[in-house]
């Protein structure tokens, strides 16, 4: 018996599905990011509206001030949908599993300068706080959005704000005990340096605009907060007492990264859409920044003394310097 083997090139009746070639054209296969993105979110035959907010539909563009003629017109660059999402976060997740091991098995905890060592309790378990109203924040921005290109990667970031909630408790007890958790919780709910933070989280709760929400949470809140504790203050406490800070805190150093590349291109489509648009979110993005850099000043004070405004007004000066890019006008 002969056997010949031969290649055989099948062409394909189609690239990919008619919803998704109506917008590529039909002989240009798609992405597996844009077939599990582009207009998953229902558009009709909506069977009522919800009796919560009988003025919007479940899926309503009118639930922000921002108006896209495709909501799909967003983009996110690091082409994240389910599964590239949950294979990114799990190699992420096995560096920090490594990290914290590694602190805990060569005791670098329990020989951490004590100075640097309360510091670092002082100011980063209350952020578990933090973290947590941003998994909230996540999730009524997905569940009020338009679109599946901007409300899936707002689910996602929510759920890594939990994560790093998680993370952040961990190094509360690494580095102290279990009363090291409610110390940090009575300092969220009473010590003063923390209420005007408090205060602003809790405000974000509240504010009906999800679009507002996502130029409060995502763009300022992280933007600044992340700059100000995972690189300021972290800097400073790797110069006194070594990296062990640092290694406990890599998933968060490294997340924001990716998560400015998604917020940026975001900031960018929305204020390129119209003058209209540009106006809001330069309108939303200076009010947020300032009663973000006044809830920050006293937690950078506590953690890095007199240098602590100095550290603020740097994150806030390379965040203001990304959002020219992205086409806003920032006021001087």
């Amino acid at each position: 018996m002969q056997i010949d083997l031969r290649t055989v090139s099948i062409q394909p009746l189609r690239q990919t599905y008619n919803h998704i070639a109506k917008r590529l054209g039909a002989d240009k296969p798609a992405s597996r990011y844009l077939e599990a993105t582009m207009d998953a979110a229902p558009q009709a035959n909506f069977h009522y509206r919800p009796t919560w907010d009988p003025e919007h539909e479940l899926f309503d563009p009118q639930r922000t001030a921002i108006v896209m003629q495709d909501w799909y017109a967003f983009k996110d660059p690091r082409q994240l949908y389910y599964g590239t999402y949950t294979q990114a976060r799990a190699r992420m997740q096995e560096v920090a599993e490594a990290d914290f091991a590694f602190v805990e098995e060569r005791g670098l905890a329990d020989r951490y300068d004590d100075t640097a060592r309360r510091t670092a309790l002082d100011f980063y378990v209350p952020l578990r706080h933090v973290a947590w109203g941003a998994n909230m924040n996540g999730a009524y921005q997905c569940a009020y959005g338009q679109g599946t290109a901007i409300t899936q990667p707002c689910l996602y970031a929510s759920m890594d704000q939990l994560g790093m909630a998680q993370y952040l408790t961990r190094l509360g007890l690494l580095m102290g005990n279990q009363g090291e958790l409610e110390a940090a919780k009575h300092a969220w709910l009473e010590a003063p340096a923390w209420q005007e933070l408090r205060r602003l989280v809790e405000d974000t709760w509240v504010t009906k605009d999800w679009f507002e929400l996502f130029v409060a949470q995502n763009l300022v809140l992280d933007g600044i907060l992340f700059g100000l504790a995972y690189k300021e203050v972290d800097q400073v406490l790797s110069e006194k007492a070594g990296p062990t800070v640092s290694m406990l805190t890599r998933f968060q150093a490294e997340w924001i990264n990716d998560s400015n590349r998604w917020v940026d291109a975001t900031m960018k489509i929305a204020a390129a859409e119209s003058e209209e648009n540009k106006a809001q979110l330069s309108q939303w993005y200076a009010h947020w920044r300032s009663r973000v850099m006044t809830a920050l000043t006293p937690v950078a004070q506590l953690a890095l003394g007199e240098q602590g405004t100095e550290a603020l007004e740097r994150v806030a000066a390379a965040l203001d310097a990304r959002m020219n890019k992205a086409g806003l006008t920032i006021s001087a």
